[in-house]
């Protein structure tokens, strides 16, 4: 809402800190803040894109570098109208991540209650049956009995145990070389890998071409177009391609040297670059990356939601069975 209005002022002739000032009701802290510090940096003297980037990390990278770009090029009001519409996509593309992802979660957290229950609840009480009768049980049912034993007299030692491991690896994520390190293991998984270098594909092919369009080189692009990405491995991969462009080497074959685009964004790239329309062909590349991450997304959740059912419904299906062998195992008398 923020640049969709700074957009349309701007374009309308309405200088940009009037622009702002107009804007700030439209948006909420810590917006507010921001729209207001940024005001006053424009008062002296400072660039729209200087003065939203003190604040580092609210405003997007590759906002920033898609203004420096209009600015550069006196069309801050076209880079404007690009920032709205690239936020735009981005918040649509999460919403569908979310919306995909309800009801495996859901399903999920529904699974793991029951199977929790189960486990801590209904066997222990069906265990304090048993003891005592003369019976054999199946080696299904002390399977079960000694998984739920282990669980009742255990289950916060492990939950404390299982709540540290992931402090440890969150911390180890917050690290940049953990970081990286897990973004190339997803990006080397065979479906989510497609899907994440997609979807960086689609945001570094929106942002890079919408940079071009406003005038910014391809070097400086590419180097703010890294940022977009939201994946420090396809990041670093950028950063490998810049180099080989800065080096002389053709745009086109740095990208599939480094893979860091899909194959089909690579085409269209090779053919926006030859044909000199590489803005155009980077923005088309983007939206088709796009297609296929969310092509890519449905297929992973209509893999997942069965995948679940199976397995939560096979711990079911065992518990059930080794609780009717035990039964069946007693003798009377």
């Amino acid at each position: 809402m923020l640049f969709q209005s700074l957009a349309s002022l701007v374009t309308a002739g309405v200088p940009i800190e009037r622009a702002l000032a107009a804007s700030e009701p439209l948006v909420v802290e810590p917006l507010k803040g921001l729209v207001r510090d940024a005001r006053q940096r424009l008062r002296e003297g400072q660039t729209l894109a200087q003065a939203l980037g003190v604040d580092v990390g609210l405003v997007p990278g590759v906002v920033l570098g898609m203004l420096r770009a209009g600015e550069q090029g006196s069309q801050l009001g076209a880079a404007l109208e690009e920032v709205a519409q690239q936020l735009e996509r981005e918040a649509e593309l999460a919403s569908h991540i979310r919306h995909a992802l309800a009801y495996p979660i859901l399903l999920g957290v529904a699974g793991t209650a029951t199977v929790g229950v189960l486990v801590t609840t209904v066997i222990p009480r069906f265990a304090e049956l048993l003891v005592g009768m003369d019976a054999e049980l199946p080696a299904s049912t002390r399977l079960l009995l000694g998984a739920s034993a282990v669980a009742s007299r255990f289950g916060f030692l492990i939950a404390l145990m299982l709540t540290a491991a992931g402090a440890l690896f969150l911390g180890w994520l917050r690290r940049p070389a953990g970081a990286l390190a897990w973004e190339q293991f997803l990006l080397d998984l065979p479906l989510i890998g497609r899907i994440r270098l997609a979807l960086a594909t689609s945001r570094v092919g929106r942002a890079v071409g919408g940079m071009l369009r406003s005038g910014l080189p391809l070097l400086k692009a590419l180097e703010y177009g890294r940022e977009a990405a939201g994946n420090v491995a396809v990041a670093q991969r950028l950063d490998r391609v810049r180099d080989e462009v800065s080096a002389g080497a053709a745009l086109t074959p740095a990208l599939e040297q480094a893979a860091a685009m899909t194959p089909s964004a690579l085409q269209l790239v090779g053919v926006g670059e030859a044909g000199g329309q590489l803005a155009l062909m980077m923005s088309r590349a983007g939206a088709l990356a796009g297609q296929e991450a969310e092509r890519g997304l449905k297929t992973l959740v209509g893999l997942l939601e069965p995948a679940l059912i199976v397995a939560f419904g096979g711990m079911v299906a065992f518990v059930a069975a080794a609780l009717l062998q035990a039964v069946y195992a007693v003798r009377p008398g």
